[in-house]
């Protein structure tokens, strides 16, 4: 397969189709939805048997239990990904909504029309249900996609893709609108991200690795996050109950998502909770590198080295540290954050405003778990990715992320004086 031209006939056509797609009106969106809805529960074993055949070849390359969580599909998510479907053809269409109209002393009446981006790419790796995510929320949002999922989930791509397909042609509109990649050639994401004139925005999802190349090569906009080394911090009056609780989720619910808790501060006033949760983060596998403080309490507690302060473990680990309060628990966070989430546990409602106006993140928390963190939860219906930029979307970027404004005029033969 000749690369360049394969993905200049992939980016002919993703143009074409969003062209298209700039006319299709809601119900015909939402009809698209369902109809891939009902050929993933069709398909469902095949779907099934091609996620096994790719978790195979995972464990054949020793990919690591985070990658091979990632990448696994369940009933549990397989149901997630047929919901986000219908929650995503149940939410608000925003295209063609116009807003901040007002008249002008000429006579004209200005306002702001939302429009879609264009073309999305969209580069991911393991996660196959991204696949549905993604080019839901493109259809829906009125814009055509090329999606180019990592080569370990290359079958459960394929299989979804098929039902993308089917799903779209049921109802009439251009299959070429979600165009799955059939090809595993690392070449292809650099001819995607070199081209303009056929992509008009790139949303990388995956480890810190591939976004740095995807940010420092594209010569297409990128929205994007690095990764997510996300804190928790236990405030000197935090209810035990629930730092425990929110602790304990926060970590250890999934340790391969952006969204899990890599960091836990505790106030030092709090040391016997911390003894607790150590005790209770031992006991489910968690191996806990802390601060000298820390590890004066907790015996068992390994040291930390700078490294950890920064790092996205994706495996169950954390790293502790016990701070004078507020004031030090804010600094650390914002010298060492990625900018994803970050949760304050506390019954003060000064500490939490402040928590909330000074943390310099993406998603800000008060007693409430970081895995909350998802477009899905915050009733997107499903998210693209979750941003740690602060233009031109932030945070779990759903159908308004993948969308623009343009100005619109409007008049009555009305000519400037």
């Amino acid at each position: 397969m000749n690369i360049q031209n394969y993905m200049q006939q992939i980016g002919n056509k993703a143009r074409e189709a969003s062209f298209a797609m700039m006319r299709v009106d809601t119900a015909a969106k939402n009809r698209a939805l369902l109809a891939v809805r009902d050929q993933l529960i069709q398909q469902k074993a095949a779907i099934f048997a091609a996620n096994q055949q790719d978790m195979q070849n995972g464990r054949d390359k020793q990919l690591s239990e985070a990658l091979l969580d990632r990448l696994e599909l369940n009933d549990s998510r397989f149901n997630d990904m047929c919901e986000g479907l219908e929650q995503i053809a149940s939410l608000a269409d925003p295209i063609g909504v116009i807003t901040d109209l007002a008249y002008r002393p000429s006579g004209i009446q200005v306002g702001k029309m939302r429009v879609p981006l264009g073309v999305v790419g969209i580069i991911y790796e393991s996660r196959p249900n991204v696949t549905i995510d993604a080019a839901a929320l493109c259809i829906k949002s009125g814009n055509a996609t090329i999606l180019r999922g990592g080569s370990e989930a290359f079958f459960s791509n394929q299989a979804i893709a098929a039902c993308l397909i089917a799903g779209l042609r049921e109802v009439g509109l251009p299959d070429t609108a979600v165009q799955v990649l059939e090809t595993t050639d690392r070449s292809a994401v650099d001819e995607l991200i070199s081209h303009p004139e056929f992509v008009d925005v790139i949303v990388p999802r995956g480890g810190r690795g591939l976004i740095e190349r995807i940010s420092n090569n594209a010569r297409v906009p990128v929205i994007k996050h690095l990764d997510g080394n996300c804190h928790t911090y236990i405030d000197d009056t935090a209810d035990e109950q629930k730092a425990i609780a929110v602790t304990l989720n926060a970590k250890t619910h999934r340790y391969g998502t952006c969204n899990t808790t890599e960091t836990l501060l505790v106030a030092k006033s709090r040391g016997d909770l911390l003894v607790k949760l150590a005790q209770q983060l031992g006991e489910k596998g968690v191996e806990l590198r802390g601060c000298d403080a820390s590890r004066a309490l907790v015996s068992s507690m390994k040291p930390a080295s700078e490294n950890d302060w920064h790092e996205e473990f994706l495996a169950p680990i954390l790293a502790v540290k016990l701070v004078s309060g507020l004031d030090e628990a804010i600094r650390h966070i914002n010298t060492y954050s990625s900018g994803h989430t970050e949760a304050i546990i506390t019954e003060n409602y000064t500490h939490a405003r402040r928590f909330l106006a000074e943390v310099d993140s993406s998603s800000v928390m008060v007693n409430a778990s970081t895995r909350f963190a998802d477009g899905f939860e915050y009733g997107l219906g499903a998210e693209i990715g979750i941003s740690t930029d602060k233009f031109h979307a932030r945070g779990p970027v759903g159908l308004e992320g993948l969308t623009s404004q343009k100005w619109i005029v409007l008049g009555d033969g009305t000519i400037r004086q």
